[in-house]
């Protein structure tokens, strides 16, 4: 695992609890090319905030901590 991948998995997992405590999670399925690559689960998918929670939450906070990122985009 290269260190950009320790980041975002080491951030992810700071703020999945927080997604667990409302019912959903998160999975990264890739890192590539500056791209996180992640599925949604429990009360995540499909969740009409899902959007406000990736971009404003997730995405932000990743592009601001991970030098290399620049998208997290979900997949099924």
């Amino acid at each position: 695992m290269d260190e950009t991948t320790k980041q975002v998995h080491d951030l992810i997992h700071k703020v999945r609890p927080y997604l667990q405590r409302d019912g959903g999670d998160i999975e990264i399925i890739n890192v590539e090319d500056g791209i996180v690559y992640v599925k949604m689960m429990g009360a995540c998918d499909g969740c009409v905030a899902l959007d406000v929670t990736l971009k404003q939450g997730i995405e932000t906070m990743l592009l601001e901590n991970v030098p290399g990122i620049i998208a997290v985009v979900t997949v099924d």
